[in-house]
């Protein structure tokens, strides 16, 4: 018997390994596996190579549990070790058996996984005790079993194992009993091992029978040694890859279409990434792309492997070259990261142009599901943007389908401003902006639909990227102002007949939760609507893009801005003024008379302290101006109450407000139901 310590540069390893080497403990199986597999394919190669002249024989790795002895064991018939290879590659951890054997089989080097070293005493995350019962494939060779129990000791005695290979005996400690669970070792076996290059077999194949499940005689091999992402995209069709999307999304609706990714310079890619049939981000969820380097499963976080956006795709990437620490769990910074990248961006542009120019009616078919990940990639990606700009398409409420210099095109003709802005109007829901959709219409203007949810983000960019360019919703103003080939035409009335007509208005608007009404007037000729609602382009989409963006959330928390826009030119409304200016002539000319004399007296006041400097101004000038502004405010307060107290009574007033609220769906409740009842008596 052999005893020795095992060559450690720290006398502390194991708990550093348990705690720190590895993120995450159930990694062990695919270790555990992934050497079995190695060392298969070693034997494979040297077979290819003529340095073995043995039978293969049956190569699937083996995987048992025994709950009664509380082990888990690994077993295959790869090239094994002699006791000479051990001492070399498992107690002197900081080397790597595969670096003797790469150095004479490079030619051959692709078809092996990782290292026989570190990656072995991920074991001790679980275990107790670790048993190593191996037997050379070189003529002559003897067994031997190599044993530890976590400390740096370990001992090497002969063994008795009739045939090559390596059976690795896990001692399971009591905190780590869910290892001895049938169930859990065969969902770490699917989610590591399914696709690994030599078959892997746990128990038997199980079918229904008498009642019960019941094993067969039939090995049960949890994995595929090819899958899809390893043959030859031209041999492949349609329903081969909506095949595979079923086997690694049971649940999920048939994808939109696929990308087949092969390339062999400047470095190693293979797989297959699918775009998912979504149309709302809540059914998007990262984590859907599988990360596997020769087969073996990595990681589902592929952040820096690829672009942001597109994590929100499904699939499978496989490459030897992507760099990984020792557990193989994360990935490190390294130039050949961003080259992959950089390559996975050009690869789904490239598909999504193809795409495009084949067959445009297909692709528009598809563009409300294509639209978050396209628009995603845009925000994000900029070096995406400069590709996509050529198949990321507009939609119009018709349901028409543009690029972007198509619609370019379609509309510079007529919906350029006074100062030589392109306005490209568009709206988020056709129902309930449809009077807005129609006033554009009627001027000849264009209108798009962008009612996704990152439009409005989308369209911030896009002002950025486009010259001369302004997006503005379609109900953010009167149409004639939002595309404004003239200065705005001046209404006729009085500064009395305003201050009268805003506050019969101003004073009946309703109070709505977390909403500021305001009233504007204007001429927009006798044919517009007699009032309309409008609301700020540039505080809505403040508020739309505060949920994006941490750093503007205080725009979150304001209030909606509306503006109550009374069109001054309408039949109605110079009826409200006619009726309300003569209904309250006798109340209002004392108050107006005193009004004007306060007036007159505060702007002499002003007139006369412009002249001296802030400093020069004693508290007696002060108050005496304060006291004139008080007295005016007074006597604008005495009006604003007189008018409020006519309009109050003005049924026409409030079927009018009514009215725009209603068309924009903000009539709820009690109101509405005041609304209703009114509109009754009116037509009576």
């Amino acid at each position: 018997m052999q005893k020795g310590n095992i060559g450690v540069t720290t006398e502390n390893i194991f708990p550093v390994i348990k705690k720190f080497l590895y993120s995450d403990h159930e990694i062990f199986l695919r270790e555990m596996v992934s050497n079995a597999v190695d060392a298969t394919q070693k034997l494979k190669t040297l077979k290819a190579k003529g340095d073995f002249n043995g039978e293969e024989g049956d190569l699937t790795v083996r995987v048992s549990l025994n709950e009664k002895e509380k082990t888990l064991t690994i077993s295959d018939r790869g090239i094994g070790m002699t006791a000479e290879e051990i001492d070399k590659y498992i107690n002197q951890i900081a080397f790597s058996g595969v670096t003797d054997f790469l150095d004479k089989y490079k030619d051959q080097a692709n078809a092996i996984i990782g290292h026989f070293g570190l990656g072995f005493y991920s074991a001790f995350m679980v275990a107790e005790k670790v048993d190593i019962i191996t037997k050379s494939w070189q003529e002559g060779a003897k067994a031997v079993k190599w044993t530890c129990d976590g400390s740096p000791e370990f001992t090497i005695d002969d063994a008795d194992k009739a045939d090559r290979g390596t059976d690795i005996v896990l001692h399971i400690a009591d905190d780590c009993k869910e290892y001895l669970e049938k169930q859990k070792i065969e969902s770490l076996l699917q989610k590591y091992c399914k696709f690994m290059t030599v078959p892997v077999c746990f128990g038997k194949r199980q079918e229904w029978k008498d009642g019960k499940m019941q094993d067969t005689d039939e090995d049960n091999i949890i994995n595929n040694v090819e899958p899809l992402w390893t043959k030859t995209p031209s041999t492949l069709k349609d329903e081969d890859y909506k095949s595979f999307y079923r086997t690694l999304y049971p649940m999920q609706d048939e994808p939109l279409f696929w990308i087949h990714l092969n390339v062999d310079y400047p470095f190693n890619l293979t797989g297959i990434l699918y775009f998912p049939r979504v149309k709302s981000s809540i059914e998007l969820q990262p984590g859907k792309i599988q990360l596997y380097c020769n087969q073996v499963f990595v990681t589902d976080q592929v952040e820096g492997i690829v672009p942001q956006f597109l994590t929100l795709l499904h699939g499978v990437i496989d490459s030897p070259d992507i760099p990984l620490n020792v557990s193989r769990s994360y990935l490190q910074s390294d130039a050949n990261v961003k080259k992959i990248s950089t390559y996975i961006t050009k690869k789904v542009a490239d598909r999504l142009k193809a795409i495009f120019n084949e067959n445009r009616k297909e692709y528009e078919e598809k563009w409300d599901d294509l639209k978050l990940f396209i628009n995603y990639g845009m925000l994000t990606e900029e070096s995406f943007y400069d590709r996509a700009k050529d198949f990321a398409l507009f939609k119009d409420v018709d349901g028409k389908y543009f690029t972007f210099d198509e619609y370019k095109t379609l509309i510079e003709g007529n919906q350029k401003d006074k100062d030589d802005m392109l306005v490209y109007l568009y709206a988020t829901d056709k129902e309930e902006q449809y009077t807005f959709i129609e006033a554009a219409n009627a001027k000849g203007y264009s209108v798009l639909l962008m009612d996704g949810q990152l439009d409005t983000p989308v369209v911030s960019m896009l002002e950025q990227k486009f010259e001369k360019t302004r997006f503005t919703r379609v109900d953010g103003d009167v149409i004639d102002r939002l595309i404004a080939k003239s200065d705005v035409k001046a209404t006729e009335l009085t500064a009395d007949d305003t201050d009268n007509l805003s506050a019969v208005f101003t004073t009946q608007l309703p109070k709505l939760d977390k909403a500021e009404l305001h009233v504007e007037i204007q001429s927009l000729g006798d044919q517009a609507q007699p009032v309309v609602i409008t609301q700020s382009e540039y505080m809505r989409r403040m508020k739309e893009m505060s949920r994006y963006q941490t750093g503007m959330a205080f725009y979150g928390q304001m209030p909606d801005m509306y503006t109550f826009v009374l069109n001054a030119d309408h039949p109605l409304m110079k009826r409200v003024l006619s009726e309300s200016t003569a209904a309250t002539a006798d109340a209002l000319k004392p108050i107006l008379s005193e009004l004007k004399g306060q007036q007159a007296r505060l702007a002499a006041i002003r007139q006369a302290q412009d002249k001296k400097k802030y400093d020069e101004l004693t508290q007696e000038d002060r108050d005496q101006k304060a006291e004139a502004e008080k007295a005016v405010e007074e006597q604008k307060q005495k009006r604003t109450q007189v008018i409020a107290d006519y309009a109050k009574g003005n049924d026409v007033v409030h079927q009018l407000i009514d009215l725009a609220l209603l068309q924009n769906g903000m009539l709820k409740g009690a109101a509405l139901d005041r609304f209703l009842k009114r509109s009754v008596e009116l037509i009576k």
